[in-house]
């Protein structure tokens, strides 16, 4: 059992976690968050025809600030957790978009960068802290590494998604029931074959990503294109009622606070 150091300056230890606990709560409003930021960039850049660059630059701007806010207090807040979640979401949805659309990257390319910064990041996490474990985000060191994390899990995420369902020519279905099936594969092996839970985690967390991607793009693109055609302001509407429902629902039931010693083990379902 590995324990958060006492510390001074940017580094110093909290006495509550400052992520939630991992439970079924936790994996319906991450999934929703994702498809939101999926469906949510889209409706910035060419709805109302904004542009990459200028939603952008606006979204990164509104993830700084709450970013900031996050690091500022010293438990897990709801409202703030999962509303930086679901800018992150939008954020990396369109850095991607940046990448390809802008900058002509292949997204092959973007796919292989962003999985090589992820274990980078996984690595150096490790080797600082000697831990991967959410439940040990009690400094603010190890939230800077968790949530650099999110952020490059989200574009790789979204980088994936696109590939596998647009440049391979297999439509959003047949991705989301690839990425659903890796997830369950990933819970199986947890479950059944002993997988740790730290790693089952992970890389359960970075299959939703594209999950919830191919399941935006399946809501509200063309019927032409391979999706449903849905309107994007009523699909964006639904999603982010039943997040803010449920965020608020956990502000005062308080069924998602981590509370007791850090763990080097996250169940992937703890209630």
């Amino acid at each position: 059992m590995i324990h958060a150091k006492p510390a001074t300056g940017a580094f110093t230890a909290l006495t509550r976690s400052k992520v939630p606990e991992v439970t079924v709560y936790f994996w319906i409003i991450k999934i929703l968050s994702t498809t939101v930021g999926e469906t949510a960039a889209d409706y910035l850049n060419m709805d109302l025809g904004m542009g990459l660059p200028v939603t952008t630059a606006i979204t990164a701007g509104l993830l700084t600030a709450v970013l900031a806010l996050q690091f500022s207090l010293d438990r897990y807040v709801p409202a703030v957790y999962w509303a930086a979640v679901l800018l992150i979401s939008v954020t990396g949805t369109l850095v991607t978009d940046d990448l390809t659309d802008v900058a002509g990257v292949p997204l092959k390319v973007s796919t292989a960068v962003f999985s090589a910064v992820l274990v980078a990041a996984f690595a150096a996490w490790y080797r600082v802290e000697g831990t991967l474990s959410i439940h040990s985000i009690r400094t603010r060191r190890r939230e800077a590494f968790y949530w650099l994390v999110v952020l490059v899990a989200f574009a790789l995420g979204t980088a994936a998604g696109d590939l596998i369902a647009e440049r391979l020519h297999l439509g959003y279905t047949v991705s989301m029931v690839i990425f659903a099936a890796v997830i369950a594969v990933v819970f199986a092996a947890h479950r059944f074959l002993h997988l740790a839970a730290v790693p089952a985690f992970w890389a359960a967390y970075i299959v939703t990503r594209p999950l919830g991607a191919s399941a935006g793009d399946l809501l509200i693109q063309p019927r032409a294109a391979g999706g449903l055609g849905l309107d994007s302001t009523l699909v964006n509407s639904v999603f982010l009622v039943v997040v803010v429902s449920l965020t608020a629902y956990l502000s005062v039931s308080r069924v998602d606070r981590i509370d007791g010693a850090d763990s080097t083990e996250v169940p992937l379902v703890d209630r």
